[in-house]
């Protein structure tokens, strides 16, 4: 695709402030935010051609475990197969275009709910009734759409290009950083959908900062965090920065006597914190010493967007006597964060909308993980434009 945006939108020829270190780089500019023009270059070449976070591999842990997800309007089933291989289709019939599958469950084949094509786990066509008189017409020819897909440390990440880059080129040192914790062994206690009224990347931006947790979470985590470290040098397509907290992150700071005990074997020097991660372009966690809570996001417009929240502790902490008791502080710190940061986060898109809305400046301490985002975007998008162009 060719979206000459560069030329139809002066101020995105800004996107070069964004490439300098945090000191003195500059935010991204506003109608990245709100141009649904912008929206649409981003999903050929941020949604389209990179890795994108899927969620945790446990959500789909047996043989015809399937869960069914949105990226950019583009419906696909990812399921794992009798060889207990994970796969990843377009949700669409070979025949006349049906979706398939519907929001989450287990099946033993894919058959289509308008005219019963099926297919099997591996998306093969072994199904096609009435098509015996048709010419020509071979079933195996007629196989799901299927796309690359790849687990790390737990993580599942699709790409839909049909020529996808290595997934450990893209991920670069990522499981090198995160290897004091046993993210391969934790398991998936809880997830929730939700919708926001504000631009993907804003949702993203505001769980990676610091600078506006005494102003937003003045009473409810703000104490918790001392100020972070410096942010991590990567080379990988992802930001990460560690900071120290007084008690678990993971529970309001007047809730900490239910705190669930630390993850085994973790290294004395993060035992004692919480290292957020941004995985671009669409995901983002937290891990701490008890737990890990993880965001993805997908865009449903350039206003709005589409959340998946899931929390994720070890089997150790799942099976121990109090863990139903405890761990619903930990789900309410995790919504009673949320229901501060979604006026703030709608409040901030509507300024950005103002036609008078400018690019600013970052903390480079405070924003780190933003800024690195912001850098890994504006290089990205002006390396497409200039493949656009050519």
């Amino acid at each position: 695709m060719n979206y000459p945006i560069f030329d139809q939108i002066e101020s995105l020829s800004n996107l070069s402030k964004c490439m300098a270190d945090a000191d003195q780089a500059y935010c991204l500019p506003p109608v990245c935010y709100v141009d649904e023009r912008v929206l649409q270059f981003e999903i050929d070449r941020l949604f389209f051609k990179s890795w994108v976070s899927v969620g945790r591999a446990d959500r789909v842990s047996a043989p015809g475990d399937y869960i069914t997800l949105n990226i950019s309007q583009s419906s696909i089933i990812i399921v794992r197969d009798k060889q207990r291989k994970l796969r990843a289709f377009a949700n669409s019939c070979r025949h006349r275009g049906s979706q398939l599958l519907e929001g989450e469950g287990r099946c033993r084949t894919i058959s289509c709910p308008f005219h019963s094509w099926t297919y099997n786990l591996e998306g093969k066509l072994i199904g096609a009734a009435k098509m015996e008189t048709v010419k020509n017409f071979d079933k195996t020819t007629q196989g799901l759409k299927e796309f690359a897909l790849e687990e790390r440390a737990g993580f599942m990440f699709v790409c839909l290009s049909d020529s996808p880059q290595s997934i450990d080129g893209y991920l670069g040192d990522f499981e090198g950083i995160h290897n004091p914790w046993a993210f391969g062994s934790l398991k998936s206690t809880r997830h929730r959908t939700f919708e926001v009224d504000c631009n993907w990347k804003v949702f993203l931006d505001v769980f990676n900062e610091h600078y506006h947790l005494p102003f937003v979470h003045p009473d409810s985590v703000n104490d918790l965090y001392d100020p972070p470290h410096a942010a991590d040098q990567t080379t990988g397509a992802y930001a990460s920065q560690f900071g120290e907290t007084s008690g678990t992150g993971g529970l309001l700071q007047n809730q900490q006597k239910h705190a669930l005990p630390a993850m085994p074997n973790l290294p004395e020097h993060v035992t004692n914190g919480v290292r957020y991660t941004w995985v671009y372009p669409n995901m983002t966690f937290a891990i701490g010493v008890d737990m890990l809570w993880i965001y993805e996001t997908y865009p449903l417009g350039a206003n709005r967007c589409e959340v998946h929240q899931t929390v994720c502790f070890p089997t150790a902490t799942i099976e121990s006597s109090n863990f139903t008791e405890n761990v619903k502080f930990y789900y309410h710190r995790l919504d009673a964060a949320i229901a501060e940061d979604i006026p703030a986060l709608e409040r901030q898109q509507r300024g950005l909308s103002s036609v008078f809305a400018q690019a600013g400046r970052f903390s480079p301490l405070l924003e780190a993980n933003v800024a690195s985002f912001a850098k890994w975007y504006a290089e990205q998008m002006q390396a497409q434009q200039n493949i656009s162009a050519n």
